[in-house]
């Protein structure tokens, strides 16, 4: 793990000072997080800990894992108290689930490019099974609100200079197995809009774009993560494609404040993107910072990218005004 205590804490603090969050709604309530072992599931868990025990609030975290082990070493100083609990299992075959539970946030979710193409049939059971298992424990439990992370994936290829709004829809070839995650993506938002609308669950969707940040496994093999590797093993960054993707990016912590926003103050049924819009650039210009600035070359060896699992070259310019409007803003606010 990257685990920069340091840089952690700062994160911590950002998140648990963060005014545009109503944390009153949570005081004395029970959240369950799925994919909590994951990079935005672990620090959605650790800052809803570490502000309830800052701010008094008595909330209580009920994070599902598939490892309990790993689940064990990864939150090894925050096991001791009450306020955290692991239930064993996953989102296709989920434990049952004693007590409230009033709100959730589900992020458990293939993230593997290669894992798209090699194991498509796993992303889409995991997707739509899960989700669902999710949504009616929010039904039955009458939760007060549910919160799915998708994916700027949704949205296909939008065109260069295009922002790309909430009301966007992208169109896949159900015959390219690469597209079993972004149509499982869709499909379970169309479940979130159904549940929402068919049995009044509170269920609200949003649209990540890449998060990075302190906690990320070391072998991520997001750029990012592999862009980080080389400057710390102090070896040239190797591209496999011209790097064209051009997106935005999210810290984590702006993520988790994103993501509790949403949850206590979005619209049911409604989707909205998250993103730092500030960090919009190519694949090809990110690593040509990285490198000047870790003293490393950056080289090319062009492969197929379908064989890889990477998706073709795409533009996702995010517009976030919908997220803004709740009163969202990244770095705190600051």
């Amino acid at each position: 793990m990257w685990l920069d205590q340091d840089q952690i804490q700062k994160d911590l603090e950002q998140i648990a000072t963060s005014e545009f969050i109503p944390w009153e709604k949570l005081r004395e309530k029970r959240v369950l997080v799925t994919g909590a072992t994951g990079l935005i599931g672990y620090a959605t868990v650790t800052g809803l800990l570490y502000t309830s025990r800052k701010r008094g609030l008595n909330t209580k975290v009920l994070a599902l894992v598939r490892d309990m082990e790993r689940a064990k070493d990864r939150f090894s100083e925050w096991i001791g108290q009450d306020d955290l609990l692991f239930l064993a299992g996953s989102v296709e075959n989920m434990p049952c689930v004693d007590g409230d539970v009033d709100y959730i946030i589900h992020g458990a979710s293939q993230t593997t490019s290669k894992a798209f193409v090699t194991q498509a049939v796993e992303t889409i059971r995991t997707a739509v099974i899960g989700t669902d298992n999710l949504l009616r424990i929010a039904q039955e439990k009458h939760s007060s609100g549910f919160l799915y992370l998708s994916s700027m994936e949704v949205y296909g290829h939008p065109q260069k200079g295009h922002k790309v709004k909430e009301s966007d829809a992208g169109a896949f070839d159900p015959l390219d197995l690469r597209n079993s995650y972004p149509i499982g993506k869709q499909l379970c938002e169309n479940l979130c809009c159904a549940y929402s609308k068919e049995y009044m669950v509170p269920a609200k969707i949003i649209r990540l774009t890449q998060t990075f940040g302190a906690g990320v496994n070391y072998d991520d093999t997001r750029v990012f993560a592999e862009f980080g590797r080389c400057v710390k093993e102090k070896r040239d960054i190797v591209l496999k494609t011209k790097g064209e993707t051009e997106r935005s990016y999210l810290y984590i912590a702006d993520a988790v404040t994103a993501v509790l926003i949403v949850l206590l103050k979005g619209e049911a049924g409604q989707a909205y993107n998250a993103a730092d819009e500030r960090t919009y650039c190519s694949i090809a210009e990110m690593a040509r910072q990285v490198a000047e600035l870790g003293g490393i070359k950056v080289r090319f060896d062009l492969q197929d990218e379908k064989k890889l699992g990477f998706p073709s070259v795409i533009y996702m310019d995010l517009d976030t005004a919908l997220l803004r409007g709740l009163g969202w803003l990244p770095g705190g606010g600051v």
